[in-house]
């Protein structure tokens, strides 16, 4: 059964007549049009469906949307400011921090969550908060520089 649900994305309300059960990831791609997440494994274990719920990361693929009826809901499409990258998309570009990108989105969001409790993480906090976001290609080094960057992008932003 479908209901009428209010939700809050990218700072724009939305009303949309979905099934309460329906995973948060399928609604933001396939009726949002979101690309950001990705659909990575199914179970909350990849982190390739990360978003920011209050703030929160949150995996998209295990939380109906129903659960998340009201909140704010920021996807790698929100973060950016207009034209201007967010300061953590910034730093993956200078670092390099991508082959095939697929885990991006999930690294990306994680590391603004990180930065958020964080400011200038160490390198085993850095580690522990991107432990859980799985990277095949193997830029890990990459991605860690990406963070290390991003906080001083950060610094200099505030």
């Amino acid at each position: 059964m479908s209901d009428a649900v209010r939700l809050v994305v990218n700072g724009v309300e939305c009303v949309l007549t979905v099934p309460r059960d329906a995973p948060l990831l399928n609604i933001l791609r396939n009726d949002l049009g979101l690309n950001g997440p990705k659909y990575g494994c199914g179970l909350g274990e990849c982190g390739a469906c990360t978003v920011l719920v209050d703030g929160i990361e949150a995996r998209s693929c295990v939380i109906p949307v129903g659960g998340v009826a009201g909140r704010a809901i920021t996807t790698l499409e929100g973060l950016a400011e207009g034209d201007a990258l967010h300061p953590v998309q910034q730093a993956f570009i200078d670092c390099q921090a991508a082959q095939c990108g697929y885990c991006l989105n999930g690294m990306i969001v994680s590391t603004v969550a990180l930065l958020a409790r964080y400011p200038q993480p160490t390198d085993k906090q850095a580690r522990d908060a991107l432990a859980h976001n799985l990277c095949r290609c193997g830029t890990h080094l990459e991605i860690l520089q990406a963070v290390q960057r991003a906080a001083v992008l950060m610094a200099q932003r505030a």
